[in-house]
């Protein structure tokens, strides 16, 4: 048996997860992923870089509980878009009084940035519900909360709306946004789960970057070297298909996160902390591919 620490990470086959994993592995980390589908074409990959893969069900602390024995320290996150903010809640929940029950000695919840501030946004504040019952548990824990991702240009609809000449979002144009890269949530969750003690009680909020789409279209234009304009989607079409993400933009636009971005890089500089200019350079090299795995 090796005496190197292992971290669980659910969702390992996700972005954030994913992006977690593969960080913990580049240090010599110890890595049991928990995904639905360990047999998917992510979940190959992750084995290939050295990771141990499970199947657990949220729902059965038996299944959480075989799915933690031998862990050291857990990476937890959860979605609501896939059986609603109840859902999400109660898995978060569920994976702390497992990793109580586990005796694990560190638990990692990734949440969103200000989910505490009242934004009326249901997957903000059934984020939150997880992260008060985390800091009422005899866990040694950490919140890392980061704000919208890059990556997000990566889906389908956003890639084609590029290779049309837009860069297309539910906001106006000269709104800021505060944005990250989710490798960067990866390293920083590494790094945090690397070194426990330093970060132990703590809550973060994580971003990389804070600009417009006007200035997100303009870097795009100079990436790729042809013209991309905004493009407003009006929000009763986010609406349309999700009252959640239409609040979460009508939050966007009203206040918006409040990352101390400078302090991060001053703070942390092991993580690069991607500027969206150093994203975009990334962009020629999937438009034709479509998006990363």
């Amino acid at each position: 048996m090796s005496d190197r620490k292992m971290v669980l990470v659910t969702g390992a086959t996700g972005q954030q997860g994913g992006a977690t994993a593969r960080a913990l592995l580049e240090r010599g980390v110890r890595v049991r992923g928990v995904t639905r589908k360990a047999d998917s074409e992510a979940s190959r990959a992750l084995v290939a870089l050295g990771a141990e893969m499970v199947s657990a069900d949220y729902a059965d602390p038996v299944s959480l509980g075989a799915a933690m024995e031998g862990a050291d320290s857990v990476f937890a996150v959860a979605t609501p878009f896939e059986a609603g903010v109840e859902a999400e809640t109660a898995q978060g929940i569920a994976l702390v009084e497992a990793a109580e029950a586990a005796g694990l000695s560190h638990f990692v919840y990734s949440s969103v940035a200000n989910a505490g501030a009242r934004t009326g946004v249901p997957h903000f504040e059934s984020k939150y519900r997880v992260e008060q019952h985390l800091a009422a548990s005899a866990l040694k824990w950490t919140v890392i909360a980061p704000v919208y991702f890059m990556d997000n240009l990566f889906y389908p609809d956003a890639l084609d709306g590029v290779r049309k000449g837009a860069y297309a979002i539910a906001l106006p144009p000269d709104v800021a946004l505060q944005q990250i890269a989710v490798e960067d949530i990866g390293t920083f969750a590494a790094h945090v789960l690397t070194h426990a003690d330093a970060f132990a009680g703590q809550r973060i909020d994580i971003a990389g970057d804070e600009l417009s789409s006007r200035e997100s279209a303009q870097i795009l234009s100079d990436t790729l070297g042809r013209p991309i304009s905004t493009f407003e989607i009006p929000i009763d079409t986010i609406r349309s298909f999700s009252e959640d993400l239409a609040l979460m933009y009508e939050w966007f636009a009203r206040k918006g996160y409040s990352v101390d971005i400078d302090g991060l890089r001053s703070s942390y500089p092991a993580v690069s902390w991607t500027r969206f200019a150093e994203f975009a350079e990334r962009l020629p090299g999937v438009l034709d591919d479509g998006p990363p795995a």
